[in-house]
């Protein structure tokens, strides 16, 4: 899993405009041009706990480029696309997509493989072969994130 030296994260609408057009044919896994509509695990997602993913400057740093609406959090990012809303503007194959993968959808991103293990660059020693979030958390975020709809 990619996970840079500063883990510039969560760059959940990265791509946004691309993400927006029309899903195409699927492919491998369960993957169409933008969205991946099969979720990674039997269990649905818990928003609550996808939010404290989301908020948590130490596991998926989302706020480090992202803002949103979390008022009791100071310092937000201002790299990314407000969070705000992005429930309503994508779906959530495209947000699970996003975060599982932003490279697919736009290679040249700073926004890290959440998701991935194969064919990353400056992975540290210790994250090599490893996913930054786990299937549960990616299912957690990808929840929480489509409740954003104002």
């Amino acid at each position: 899993m990619r996970l840079f030296a500063v883990a510039a994260v969560a760059c959940i609408a990265a791509g946004l405009a691309s993400a927006q057009g029309a899903q195409g044919a699927a492919g491998a896994g369960g993957v169409v041009a933008d969205a991946m509509p099969q979720p990674l695990t039997s269990a649905p997602g818990d928003p609550a706990r996808g939010r404290a993913i989301v908020v948590n400057r130490q596991a998926g740093l989302c706020l480090l480029c992202h803002s949103g609406p979390f008022e009791e959090e100071r310092f937000q990012g201002d790299l990314a696309p407000d969070l705000r809303g992005v429930g309503r503007r994508l779906s959530v194959g495209q947000l699970r997509f996003i975060i599982a993968d932003p490279g697919r959808l736009k290679p040249d991103t700073i926004m890290p493989s959440y998701y991935r293990t194969e064919g990353l660059v400056r992975v540290a020693a210790a994250y090599q072969g490893k996913t930054v979030l786990s299937a549960e958390q990616v299912e957690d975020v990808v929840a929480f994130l489509a409740t954003l709809r104002d």
